[in-house]
């Protein structure tokens, strides 16, 4: 273990536009010593989220190390509960060291044959946040049709691998780039993707949807969310589970949709905070668990390696310049 810590501090606030490299600065100290009752983890694995840049706007504290979810090992402790080597997630976040208490940690399950980085990603909480979003909300039933935004992110990714595991009926995703919407094809199981950025949402998801959508799991908001309710069927459900499309454009125009159809069409829109469903963590083991044993389900990971290059990879994240779930992973 290194004698020296790293953590990343916030160090102005930014209440509009995309933030660069000088929002941010790495501070050293001394490896911290665990007190009674806690213990000292070395991180292994860092979570770089869109929520993060939300909260830039107020919610971290500036000049103060900033949080997220992190996979670390139990390197040194003075409490009984939490063994020396074992692999632990916690949300203290950027920094290479953290002194946590029992309470504050999930002791991760051994599951042979799958991947550590897997806890943050399609078993962390963005495949959580993806499983709620289809069985808790949507309540999604097999041979429908779903229409996913943002389809190539992290829960992108897992909401569409997952929808293909329940028995979704057609598939349809929308990116960024064209290369993402192919990858959406070829490798993660949707049957029809496209770039947004090509022609008006709605013309593109009409094209992909002619006879309609039964659900649409949200990630971007905007004219995506006007284009799903019209495209939706009776009954049909609206997930939100995030707005990145106004996350550094905050002055971005309201969505427009025809208000009518809620009640004409008895659609139902629903959003959710992932924290309030931890309940579903382990029926989420025990459904996605077997799937990647058997590799009938992926885990869709870009990752970066070098804690150095942490904030290199959030800046990454929020240009749309990763596939899957961005982690970055202690150098070697």
């Amino acid at each position: 273990m290194t004698e020296t810590a790293l953590t990343v501090h916030q160090t102005a606030r930014l209440p509009a536009g995309f933030p660069t490299a000088g929002h941010f600065r790495f501070a050293e100290s001394p490896v911290p010593e665990p007190a009674p009752g806690t213990a000292l983890v070395e991180n292994l694995y860092w979570s770089v989220d869109p929520y993060h840049r939300e909260m830039m706007d107020g919610d971290f504290e500036l000049d103060a190390p900033l949080e997220g979810r992190t996979l670390g090992r139990v390197v040194d402790s003075r409490s009984p509960s939490l063994a020396e080597g074992q692999i632990v997630l916690h949300r203290q976040g950027w920094r290479t060291h953290a002194v946590v208490r029992p309470e504050e940690v999930r002791r991760i399950p051994s599951h042979p044959g799958v991947p550590l980085s897997a806890y943050l990603s399609v078993l962390g909480g963005t495949g959580l946040t993806a499983y709620v979003a289809l069985t808790r909300i949507a309540r999604l039933r097999e041979g429908e049709d779903l229409f996913v935004s943002g389809a190539a992110g992290g829960v992108g990714t897992a909401t569409g691998r997952f929808a293909r595991l329940l028995g979704a009926g057609r598939l349809i995703g929308s990116t960024g780039t064209p290369g993402k919407a192919a990858y959406l094809r070829d490798h993660v199981g949707y049957d029809a993707a496209f770039d947004y950025r090509t022609g008006p949402v709605a013309d593109l998801l009409a094209e992909a949807a002619p006879t309609g959508l039964d659900v649409f799991v949200d990630n971007v908001g905007g004219d995506h969310l006007g284009a799903a309710i019209g495209a939706l069927r009776t009954r049909g459900r609206v997930v939100r589970v995030g707005t990145i499309g106004q996350y550094n454009t905050p002055e971005a125009p309201p969505v427009l949709f025809d208000h009518a159809d809620v009640v004409e069409k008895s659609l139902r829109i629903e959003g959710f905070l992932v924290s309030d469903y931890q309940d579903a963590q382990e029926e989420l083991y025990d459904f996605a668990v077997p799937h990647l044993r058997s590799g009938a389900l992926a885990a869709d990971e870009t990752v970066i390696d070098g804690f150095e290059r942490i904030v290199e990879a959030f800046l990454l994240m929020l240009r749309g310049g990763n596939t899957g779930k961005i982690l970055v992973r202690a150098g070697s």
